[in-house]
This record gives structure tokens, C-alpha cells and sequence, in this order.
């Protein structure tokens, strides 16, 4: 429950001075400082609980208590990692330069001939075409034999790869929708600032659209020629050797960066916590809301992505609704499957929030400011809907306009009408067309407040726009965003379906998946290809029946705290709208 119980934290229940609100932001990525000025989870969470701001509960205290245990050890291990990262830089140049001493020397040998290599040894070192071919060697066996034998020569001349300090252990938390898991989360991310250089925080939706964008990068750059051309040619090519000695090394070097970025998921999860420049210097952590293995890309990209950091000594901290165990109940991929829950268990601990209560609904029932969920639709809230719209745009004193922004993977999206950061939609707009959550995502990021008319009770009958909708909700809510609806039913009717049907079934087949002429994730990933809406084929995932009704309780849950008080007091603070202008100094 991110922000209920966090918008009941850092972010709305940050008004008393001892906790400001400007120091309890979310999200922001300042520079490294050599102390945190935060409070730890627990004497924050202490805090909301003496100002009757958070109704105490025993499995949330657990949990910050576990997460303020685990911010006392990260002090210490970002100074172990910085040194280790110094001395892993320093073992890379020496090797690389040992490296190419050696590649000097075979190529010197080959250019005089040097009588004293034997055949046997010319056939361990030098690659296939130097050599008589044979047709028991299968293409590249002379490459991988090289480069085995060299990749052992270095071993001895320079050592083994410096060990990089053990990991404190990170946590998994999970348990029912509006218990707290995203709101101790975030109170544990917003107090790492100053002490974790690296830290990221990020949806799941907005994960895996990530992890495919860097996937085509990476797939495009090991396409491309010149990729591999670029670094190579400027040591090979003016060196004192005839032209087909200089091929040889090319061929070599080529070889070499191919095995390097021959694993794609592991040269996708590198460039997830470097910085800007691609370094990496000290501890990283990454805060992972709603963990889900919806379908096989999800398993896939989670299982090589987050072994790959868990491996190198990220931090990780994770929500999810269920328990790593019952991640998978449609047998996906069980052996990959397997192996990430084995990542799982080895570098984080499990942790229950046990509560039944949705604390969003708990403190959304001390609100009576309805304003901004308007129904039914009927003349009256129409009318109340569209007196607040000219309401807010007479505040800005500017014009409307229709604005183009710019999606993922290269689209762009039209926006009929905004003003300022106030954007207004139908709902047929949004959801009734094939786009997803990365159209959502752009919208989140550029406005802070969203008017969407014209809500229906959602049905079996249009359960994919009502899937679309669950996504957008989960935007704009990630985002902090300001939102107001007209809306056929209220938000506890809004999912139970018509007389057509009800739109929860558990014993329905999952949501229907855009699908691009049936391609397979891998074709169209390699031809970088997106669904019409810029989704890209396969990301808007497959739903189980219990999937399913995980998400509509979320939406349910969401919906009723974004109307309260604290939610609508924090879009000014935490919005990227106005942190950029606080950032540019143009304004709040």
C-alpha cells in the first residue's frame, strides 16, 4: 500500500517540523552526501503512530524495525564497495593491459614466423584460418581456444578478480493490497539518500518496459559492426604488422567483445544502477514495487536481471502480493523460475505483513471530501465535473492546447487538451485504443493533475480496457498525480460488474494479450518491433483469474486514497511536474 500508509507517512504526514515535508520526498536521487539527515523507517513510522497519522500495526512495526536494521548496515558496506570498486577498476586495466602485451607478443611471432612454435601449440592459439582446416573442427573451436588459453594466462599474471564484500541481506516483503508493504518501502528508500550512492526505485510495469528498451539497445549494438569496429581499430590498425597479421588481432578483438556481451540479460542489469557516465563506485540498491511473473518474458528478464545485481551486491528491497514461493502458480519456466527464487531466498529475507485491514480504506472512510470521484453520470455531476475543470484552468490563466508527447521506443502520443500540467481525457481515450503503460507513464511524468470522463462500471464484456484502466490507475498513483473522474458507479461498484457479467471470474482464461501477427517475444524484440499503442508485444502480460483480482482490490484500494486529504496535500511535493520547476528554479 504505497501511499496510503506512505502518503499517511513521508509524504502527507510530513508536516510537523521535526519531519518536514520537503526532507520526506520520494523518488529524488540527490547527490551523495556522506550522511543521511533522514530518520530511519522505524522512528519514522514511530513518529506517524504518536501523531495519530498511522494506526499502529504490529506486522508494519516488524517491518520497519527489519528495514531500519538494514539501513544501519549500509553505511558500512557503501565504503566496502567503493574500495572494492577501486580495486576491481585497477585489476581490469592492469589485465587489459596485460592482455594486449600478450596479443602483441603472438602477433609479433607471427609476423617472423617464429619457427619454435610447434604445430599443437599453433593450433591452441592461432585461430582457424591460420591454420590447415580440418573437417572435424567446428567453426569458432580455434577462437574459444585462444581465447581460453589467454583468459588462463592472465589468471597467473595478474590474479584473481578482487572479491567484492558480502552483501547485507535485502527483504521481501509481501501480504494482502493496502497492508503497508510500498509505504515502508518508500520510507526505507527515502532514508538511504546520502548514505547509497546508487539506489533506484521501480514498478514493475515500468521495469520491464525498461528492461526491453535496454534489451533492444543492447541486441541492436551487438547487430551493429561498428560497435564492435569502434575501440578495436584504434590500437590495431597502427601497428607495425602487415595487413593480414593487423586482421588477425582484429578477429581476436572482435572475438573477445562478442563473448563479453554474448549474455544479454546480464549487459541489460549492468546498465540498471551504473550512473551516467556507466560507472559504478560503491553500494547500489534497488526498491522493487509489486514483484509479478505474469508470463514468461516477466520470469525470464526478472530470474537474469536481478541475479545478475544480486550476484554483483545489490541491495534489493521488494514488495509483492504473494510469497516468492507462489510467484509462479502457472508452472511457468519452472527451472528459470527456479533459479530466481534461489537468488531470492540467498539474498533477501522474507517478510509477512499479515494484516487483513486496507489501511487506504481505513483512512479513506475519515474523509468526506468527495470532490474529485464524481457519480453517477448524471446532469448534476457533469455539471460539477465540468465547473471544476474551468476552475482550475481559470487559476492557471492560460490557453488550451493539444500537446504531442513523446512515448518509449520511439511513439509519440496525442494530447487533446492540457494547460500547465492539467491534462483532461476520456475514458475511451485512454483505455478504448491499444496503448499501455508506457503511454501512461508519460502522461504520469507530465501532468500533475488528470481529468478523465466518462468512467463505465466495468464488464467481461470490456475487460480489456478495464485491464488498461487498472494500469492507468497504477500510473498516475506511482506518480503521485492529482486526478478527478466522472464515473458511472462509485469506486467500490466501479468493478462488480453489469448484467452482462461480472468482470472478476476465476474460472474465465486470462486477458487477451496484443499480439503482433503472432510473433514470439524474441522476433520481436530483435526487430524492434511495438504494438500499435507502443506496447511492446507481450507486455501487456497474461492475467490469471487470482491475478486478476489482486489488481481490481489494488485499483478499488487506490482510487479511495487519492480522493483523501493527505494524497492531494502531497501532488505538489512529490509530482515530477514540480520538482523539476523547483529544480530549474522556475517556480513551485
Amino acid at each position: 500500500m504505497k501511499k496510503l500508509l506512505f502518503s499517511v507517512s513521508s509524504r502527507f504526514y510530513c508536516r510537523p517540523p521535526k519531519f518536514p515535508l520537503a526532507q520526506c520526498r520520494l523518488y529524488s536521487d540527490h547527490p551523495h552526501s556522506s550522511l543521511s539527515t533522514r530518520p530511519g523507517p522505524l522512528a519514522y513510522y514511530k513518529s506517524l503512530v504518536n501523531q495519530g497519522k498511522l494506526k499502529h500495526d504490529s506486522y508494519q512495526e516488524k517491518v520497519a524495525f527489519e528495514l531500519d536494521n538494514l539501513l544501519g548496515r549500509l553505511d558500512q558496506y557503501e565504503r566496502d564497495m567503493e574500495e572494492y570498486h577501486a580495486n576491481l577498476s585497477k585489476w581490469y586495466e592492469n589485465r587489459e593491459n596485460e592482455r594486449r602485451r600478450l596479443m602483441l607478443e603472438e602477433a609479433k611471432a607471427k609476423q617472423q614466423g617464429d619457427a619454435s612454435l610447434s604445430v599443437k601449440k599453433r593450433r591452441d592459439i592461432f585461430p582457424k584460418w591460420m591454420i590447415r582446416k580440418t573437417d572435424n573442427v567446428e567453426p569458432g573451436v580455434g577462437k574459444w581456444v585462444s581465447y581460453l588459453n589467454r583468459e588462463k594466462k592472465l589468471d597467473l599474471l595478474v590474479g584473481e578478480r578482487p572479491t567484492a564484500p558480502p552483501a547485507p541481506k535485502g527483504l521481501y516483503i509481501y501480504g494482502n493490497v493496502g497492508s503497508g508493504k510500498t509505504m515502508l518501502m518508500d520510507m526505507f528508500y527515502s532514508a538511504t539518500e546520502g548514505i547509497v550512492r546508487h539506489r533506484r526505485r521501480l514498478h514493475f510495469h515500468e521495469a520491464m518496459l525498461q528492461i526491453h528498451d535496454l534489451m533492444h539497445k543492447v541486441w541492436k549494438s551487438q547487430k551493429t559492426e561498428e560497435y564492435l569496429q569502434s575501440s578495436i581499430s584504434n590500437w590495431v590498425m597502427n601497428l607495425p604488422f602487415d595487413t593480414k597479421i593487423k586482421e588477425w588481432l582484429v578477429e581476436e578483438e572482435r572475438y573477445k567483445q562478442e563473448m563479453s556481451i554474448k549474455n544479454i540479460l546480464p549487459a541489460v542489469a549492468d546498465k540498471f544502477l551504473a550512473d551516467g557516465q556507466g560507472h559504478q563506485r560503491g553500494a547500489s540498491v534497488l526498491c522493487f514495487d509489486e514483484i509479478q511473473t505474469v508470463d514468461v518474458f516477466a520470469i525470464v528478464a526478472l530470474s537474469g536481471i536481478l541475479s545478475r545485481l544480486l550476484s554483483t551486491g545489490t541491495v534489493l528491497v521488494a514488495t509483492s502480493n504473494r510469497a516468492p514461493t507462489d510467484l509462479n502458480q502457472d508452472g511457468m519456466q519452472k527451472e528459470i523460475f527456479q533459479e530466481l527464487l534461489d537468488r531470492l531466498n540467498e539474498h533477501s529475507d522474507n517478510v509477512l505483513i499479515g494484516s487483513e485491514i486496507d489501511y487506504r480504506r481505513y483512512i479513506g472512510q475519515s474523509s468526506i471530501d468527495q470532490t474529485h470521484y464524481l457519480w453517477p453520470l448524471d446532469s448534476t455531476k457533469t455539471t460539477e465535473y465540468e465547473n471544476t475543470w474551468n476552475k482550475i484552468l481559470g487559476q492557471s490563466g492560460r490557453r488550451v492546447a493539444s500537446q504531442t508527447l513523446p512515448v518509449m521506443f520511439g511513439r509519440s502520443l496525442e494530447v487533446p487538451q492540457s494547460c500547465d500540467g492539467v491534462a483532461r481525457f476520456t475514458f475511451e481515450y485512454l483505455c478504448g485504443q491499444p496503448i499501455g503503460a508506457a503511454d501512461y507513464i508519460a502522461i504520469a511524468k507530465t501532468y500533475h493533475t488528470i481529468f478523465i470522463a466518462d468512467i463505465p462500471v466495468m464488464s467481461m464484456r470490456i475487460r480489456d480496457k478495464a485491464r488498461r484502466f487498472i494500469t492507468l490507475i497504477d500510473e498516475l498513483y506511482n506518480h503521485h498525480c492529482c486526478l478527478y473522474c466522472s464515473a458511472a458507479a462509485s469506486i467500490d461498484d466501479l468493478f462488480q460488474g453489469t448484467e452482462e457479467g461480472t468482470l472478476f471470474d476465476l474460472e474465465s482464461v486470462q486477458f487477451e494479450t496484443e499480439t503482433e501477427n503472432a510473433k514470439l517475444r524474441r522476433d520481436v524484440l530483435s526487430e524492434g518491433n511495438v504494438s500499435a499503442g507502443g506496447t511492446p508485444s507481450g507486455i501487456i502480460s497474461l492475467m490469471s483469474g487470482q491475478e486478476e483480482q489482486f489488481a481490481f482490490q489494488r485499483a478499488v484500494s487506490r482510487l479511495i486514497e487519492m480522493q483523501t486529504p493527505l494524497y492531494l496535500e502531497g501532488v505538489r511535493y512529490i509530482h515530477p511536474y514540480f520538482q523539476k520547476k523547483k529544480t530549474t528554479g522556475s517556480g513551485t
